[in-house]
């Protein structure tokens, strides 16, 4: 009988007990979560400034020549980030130099490149779609030579940089552009890769193909009316003549233009924005410029 008595004493005093250790533990999880809250704040802040000061945008406009034909570029680097890196040169579309391809530059700098956009068609030359435009582009893709001549004056400008590695540079071109860097691959320029993001394809000089020296990328859209079939089968005989590295990514639904959002949402047209495209495209870039500067 005592034992039992004893026990459910015991047990009496237990509930009391454990509600009053509860009630204690209760009142000070707040204050320790509190606590703990405001050092997860505070380093989360530390973090934002420590990145915050690894990346400082610098952003100029330079004004070059390819000969009497003044052009005006647009350059974009990281000016927290010391030594030189890798370089990239940007081909701009049918509308010349305009705020989509200094947005991909600017995003490329804060990526760790130094990012030029050259200047095809001359300083504060916009011409309008897509008329003007595409006699303005008409011009170039009819004179491979001189498109082939401004292409190389942009891309000495990117290797004049104190801030680029000349061993380590490549070039990316949308549309009008996407030809554009083909071009400038088959004069022979040492660039590690290609990239062409939903751009034409063919080639006067199909046997200039064995200057290419870097790995091609080519993003497309599988919808794309302005690359025809015949075009990409010539491309691929090209490339595959010149036992050149390359691989080409085609994007179902996608049509011509995919990256460009004032291409508007209608692909009956045959130019629309592709929001998915965008996205899985410049994944492909990424990874590719992580095989191409390893």
């Amino acid at each position: 009988m005592q034992k039992t008595k004893q026990k459910t004493n015991l047990n009496r005093f237990s509930i009391p007990l454990l509600a009053a250790v509860l009630l204690v533990v209760g009142h000070a999880s707040p204050a320790q979560s509190n606590g703990q809250t405001h050092l997860q704040t505070k380093s989360a802040a530390k973090s934002a400034a420590k990145s915050a000061a690894k990346f400082q945008l610098k952003t100029l406009a330079i004004d070059y020549k390819d000969g009497n034909q003044v052009l005006q570029g647009y350059l974009a680097y990281n000016a927290a980030q010391t030594g030189k890196r890798p370089a990239v040169m940007l081909v701009h579309d049918w509308i010349g130099v305009n705020p989509n391809v200094k947005k991909r530059a600017e995003q490329l700098a804060e990526m760790g490149y130094v990012a030029f956009a050259a200047d095809i068609y001359g300083k504060g030359v916009h011409p309008k779609p897509p008329q003007e435009a595409g006699q303005m582009a008409g011009k170039y893709k009819a004179d491979r030579t001189l498109f082939r001549s401004r292409l190389k004056a942009g891309y000495q400008i990117l290797l004049n940089q104190p801030q680029s590695d000349p061993a380590k540079t490549a070039a990316i071109g949308y549309c009008f552009g996407g030809t554009g860097v083909l071009e400038l691959a088959r004069t022979g320029a040492d660039l590690k890769g290609i990239v062409s993001f939903h751009g034409g394809l063919d080639s006067p000089t199909p046997a200039d193909g064995k200057n290419i020296k870097g790995k091609v990328l080519i993003l497309h859209g599988a919808a794309d009316p302005f690359v025809p079939a015949k075009e990409i089968e010539a491309f691929s005989a090209e490339m595959n003549s010149a036992k050149v590295d390359w691989q080409m990514i085609s994007y179902s639904g996608a049509v011509h233009a995919f990256t460009i959002k004032e291409a508007g949402n209608d692909p009956s047209t045959g130019a629309a924005y592709n929001a998915s495209a965008d996205r899985r495209s410049w994944e492909a870039m990424k990874l590719f410029f992580g095989e191409i500067f390893k």
